[in-house]
């Protein structure tokens, strides 16, 4: 049991927060997935209800435990979802053209969802035992750098470019904040753009065609209208037909006739900005920027580095998921697989990301604690 001093201290704001967007989700993902010539409710409407339910129950679960054991066993962790990612090549099932899960019964896991968490707790915990450090230089990054390359690596092979490219985000964003010297950053930026200059081409003919085709579409859309460019640009034009106030709740017509793909997936977005226009999307926004800040003022409270560490992994893993999500939808960033956190159709994203919270919660609550 939680004892009840602790309880007073659960950040409730960031609850209602996730709240209301996880509500606004499940609402988007009947929306996109209704059949209005039947008349009938998908019924992945109510396996995305069941799916907050079971990482809602998930994430009160883990407030039952101090965060700071985890520390101890935080390369456990992570080991153990490497291996359920090795697994995934193995064992795992097909589909949209990539093997990204495991069957478990009746529910397919994404290992690579999990993997982002793993990834930040093992990173929290290395730079927590490496507190006595300042800063942080080429040499003392290669652990860290090795902790994000392998599952990065593993994801990449199933193809999934949208979470290698998560992760990636993840560890850039908690090594700045764990103290990387200035120096550091200029020579890692300096490298990266020479990297990309020399090696582009053999980068691009190592990627695969629908991959190359994603960037092709981005820089150019409408060189290919009718085939790789097609995707983003009804993505474009759902968002800009739902001008100010929107069509309306089960109106839009990019959706309803089915111009959108990944509807209740990637582009859910896309669904959500065409009902409800530009006062919906700046609400939700809002909303994000809202549990974004407050997230960061609990790492700002936090009793200690790890805590701190974790509660800014979780941070920026919501944010760098959002972000991206929105960017690609409306043609800002190429189009690379990443769902919108706590709204697109997912359940191991869904799961993930609750525990996630929990984790942050779990900060906050014991930030009191001695």
């Amino acid at each position: 049991m939680i004892d009840r001093r602790l309880a007073q201290h659960i950040d409730v704001l960031l609850l209602l927060l996730v709240v209301a967007i996880v509500s606004m989700g499940i609402t988007t993902v009947y929306s996109a997935t209704y059949a209005q010539a039947q008349n009938q409710m998908s019924p992945l409407v109510w396996r995305q209800a069941l799916w907050a339910a079971a990482g809602a129950v998930m994430m009160f679960a883990l407030l039952l435990f101090d965060y700071r054991k985890l520390e101890r066993h935080a390369y456990v962790i992570y080991l153990g979802i490497l291996a359920l990612l090795i697994l995934v090549p193995v064992i795992g099932i097909d589909g949209g053209g990539s093997r990204r899960w495991i069957r478990f019964g009746f529910f397919a896991l994404q290992p690579s969802e999990l993997a982002k968490l793993g990834l930040i707790i093992a990173l929290a915990r290395f730079f927590h035992r490496d507190a006595a450090r300042e800063s942080y230089g080429l040499k003392e990054l290669v652990v860290p750098v090795a902790l994000c390359a392998v599952p990065a690596v593993l994801t990449l092979v199933q193809p999934d470019l949208g979470s290698a490219a998560v992760m990636g985000l993840i560890f850039a964003s908690v090594v700045l904040i764990a103290g990387l010297r200035l120096r550091v950053i200029g020579v890692l930026v300096l490298a990266g753009a020479i990297g990309v200059f020399v090696a582009g081409q053999s980068l691009w003919s190592h990627l695969k065609p629908y991959q190359q085709k994603r960037i092709l579409t981005f820089l150019n859309p409408e060189a290919d209208p009718l085939g790789s460019g097609y995707h983003l640009i009804q993505s474009k034009i759902a968002v800009g037909s739902g001008m100010f106030w929107g069509k309306g709740f089960l109106h839009g017509t990019q959706n309803k006739l089915q111009f959108l793909p990944e509807q209740h997936t990637d582009f859910i977005f896309s669904v959500f900005a065409e009902e409800w226009g530009f006062v919906g999307c700046a609400t939700l926004a809002l909303l994000y920027a809202m549990l974004i800040l407050r997230g960061l003022q609990i790492v700002s409270r936090a009793k200690d580095r790890f805590g701190a560490l974790l509660a800014f992994g979780v941070v920026s893993m919501i944010f760098w998921q959002a972000f991206v999500n929105m960017s690609m939808t409306t043609g800002l960033l190429p189009v690379v697989g990443i769902t919108l956190p706590f709204f697109s159709y997912g359940g191991s994203s869904m799961i993930a990301l609750l525990l996630g919270v929990g984790l942050v919660l779990n900060v906050s609550m014991r930030r009191f604690t001695f």
